[in-house]
């Protein structure tokens, strides 16, 4: 089988966790690899990492809160690297607290980086398709995109706001006639470093909510997705499950997590007071691939087109009412 030809791919976030692994995987797959991050040293590791793999790697290292800096950085890795045919944006934060005891600048802060950063980053992206009228450009969405939980508010509000931006953007594109492309892919708990570095106001340290998976296994599908044609992508079972579960009965959602998911979000281990977080600026050792939630995590999820979920969830809903209307035909008749 011939070789594809080898692309430009920019990922945002890319010094750790999912944006780290889907930087190894593009690379191993002969694309160029542009690494956006803030933490230079790390972005140094990673192209270090890439490169013993002989996967070409170039990196900026910018704040993606400073819509100029990173329009600055695109062109940068652009006359390194050749025109962008993917860009993924990855980079995020969040703050472990509930609403009143989350202060005004860090909400702030995290909706910089996870909404915003995701809004510049997808006008970079532009600045450079719209030249060829082409390319691609994949959000890391989350299932908290559609169903908020407790403790994560500014998170799950910017991860809500990724979601409304995409499909107005999408829209306009279309309109446009444009051959440039969007895909959310929205993620299930991932075992990532964020649970070791995030700010957190609680009892207790932060842990994924259920079982994770490895970010290698969004990484794979991420590749998959690069060559797919679908609005949206649910990554795992969970995903799926509280995407619909949210749809047919949000209430009943609200009193599961409201039981649940306090304790659900946290370990055993007491909060060490004053722990350094990445909140302003990144910690450089602890900026690895996966968390500290190797055990139990899942080495494999299903991928699946969120409107072919939707549909087949329809499909299977009308299936069982004709069936259950059948049936109770058949014992009127009796």
């Amino acid at each position: 089988m011939p070789r594809k030809p080898a692309r430009t791919i920019i990922i945002t976030g890319a010094s750790a966790g999912v944006g780290r692994a889907i930087a190894r995987r593009f690379g191993d797959a002969g694309d160029r690899i542009g690494l956006i991050a803030r933490d230079e040293e790390a972005l140094r590791d990673v192209q270090r990492e890439l490169q013993a793999r002989f996967a070409h790697a170039e990196y900026e290292a910018v704040d993606v809160a400073d819509a100029q800096a990173l329009f600055s950085a695109s062109e940068r890795l652009e006359q390194r690297l050749g025109p962008v045919d993917i860009w993924i944006n990855d980079a995020m934060e969040t703050v472990f607290s509930t609403v009143a005891d989350i202060t005004p600048d860090e909400f702030r802060r995290v909706t910089e980086v996870t909404y915003l950063g995701f809004v510049y980053g997808t006008m970079a992206a532009l600045r450079s398709m719209r030249r060829r009228g082409e390319g691609r450009i994949i959000q890391i969405g989350s299932a908290l995109a559609y169903r908020g939980i407790p403790l994560q508010a500014a998170y799950c509000g910017a991860k809500h706001a990724i979601r409304g931006f995409t499909d107005s953007l999408r829209a306009e594109l279309m309109h446009e006639r444009s051959g440039i492309t969007l895909s959310i892919v929205d993620l299930p708990a991932v075992n990532t470093p964020q649970f070791d570095w995030a700010r957190a106001h609680l009892a207790h340290a932060p842990r994924p909510m259920g079982r994770p998976v490895e970010p290698e296994v969004i990484a794979d599908a991420i590749y998959r997705v690069a060559n797919g044609g679908f609005r949206e992508y649910w990554i795992g079972w969970p995903t799926l499950l509280t995407i619909l579960g949210n749809t047919v009965a949000p209430a009943l959602l609200d009193r599961y997590l409201a039981a649940k998911a306090i304790a659900g979000q946290q370990t055993d281990v007491p909060l060490v007071p004053d722990r350094t977080d990445n909140l302003h600026h990144p910690v450089t050792r602890l900026h690895r691939t996966r968390g500290s939630f190797s055990r139990g995590a899942a080495q494999h999820a299903l991928l699946v087109p969120g409107d072919v979920a939707r549909a087949a969830t329809v499909a299977l809903g009308a299936a069982l009412f004709f069936a259950l209307g059948a049936a109770a035909s058949r014992r009127r008749w009796r």
